[in-house]
């Protein structure tokens, strides 16, 4: 499949998200494609620097019907887990 060399080279060292350590918050989405890239830039540009390994960046690709629409998510974490607990 074109592109599966170049999508699992960038996963590589990418620790996933286990479901016990939160859920993800939706901070920004749109179907303008200029607005997504200014708000990325912006977001960059922050003298805070944003913890990236806790962003979910999504391309929800469209058809006809369904535009295509760009996500950017956070993750919150959860409560503590108690020990013993799986």
């Amino acid at each position: 499949m074109p592109g599966q060399r170049k999508r699992k080279r960038q996963q590589r060292g990418r620790r996933p998200a286990d479901p016990g350590d939160g859920h993800w918050q939706v901070l920004f989405e749109t179907q303008d494609e200029s607005e997504w890239r200014a708000h990325l830039r912006q977001l960059r540009a922050q003298p805070e620097r944003v913890d990236e390994s806790k962003l979910r960046i999504d391309t929800l690709c469209g058809r006809l019907t369904y535009p295509t629409t760009y996500r950017l998510s956070r993750l919150v974490p959860g409560p503590a887990r108690e020990p013993g607990q799986a």
